[in-house]
């Protein structure tokens, strides 16, 4: 039994998460539940998607993937990715994801940083247009997020190099995926 007004668990079927997707990245489902202690994501990619580099994130990526193929590229190694496939990549792991024939159909899952204490000047800016989606106006749940989970567009570059969410480098946000990401 469950505390009252805890997270309830949650079941997707196969039917629910090899869902197709719209343009060349999809966010399948994604968690939602507010105070929760972890980011997960289901995210599609087409055939042919590639994600480009990604610096990763200030936390570790579990990533496992569901249906299709792809490559998974770390630096000068690549890895054959297919169902039932699983890859844990550590804090700050620069990796490129990249669709094959059947597309790639993945979960990612991570530690979900924990929320700016009051009074620290940390916390969101308030201009938010780096995550809305260029295509079709959706905000961005995430300062993470690289692709819009509407329609797979990819988001403004916001001069992060470190893919933190933070224009000046430094640890912030939350995330993706990129979707993705990403997860």
């Amino acid at each position: 039994m469950s505390e009252p007004g805890a997270p309830t668990p949650l079941f997707l079927s196969p039917r629910q998460t090899g869902a197709p997707g719209r343009g060349p990245v999809s966010l399948v489902w994604s968690l939602h539940e507010r105070g929760r202690d972890l980011d997960a994501a289901v995210v599609r990619l087409a055939p042919g998607t590639d994600l480009g580099e990604d610096t990763g994130a200030g936390h570790g990526l579990l990533l496992t993937v569901l249906a299709g193929d792809g490559e998974l590229r770390l630096a000068d190694t690549r890895f054959p990715l297919a169902p039932g496939a699983l890859a844990w990549l550590p804090a700050r792991t620069a990796h490129t994801l990249r669709a094959g024939e059947q597309g790639l159909t993945y979960t990612t899952a991570h530690r979900r940083p924990a929320p700016a204490e009051a009074g620290t000047g940390a916390g969101e800016p308030v201009c938010l247009l780096d995550r809305v989606c260029p295509r079709c106006g959706h905000l961005a749940a995430d300062r993470e997020d690289r692709f819009c989970a509407r329609c797979g567009q990819p988001l403004a570059d916001t001069g992060d190099a470190a893919g933190t969410g933070d224009a000046a480098g430094t640890q912030g946000g939350s995330g993706s995926g990129d979707a993705a990401g990403s997860g």
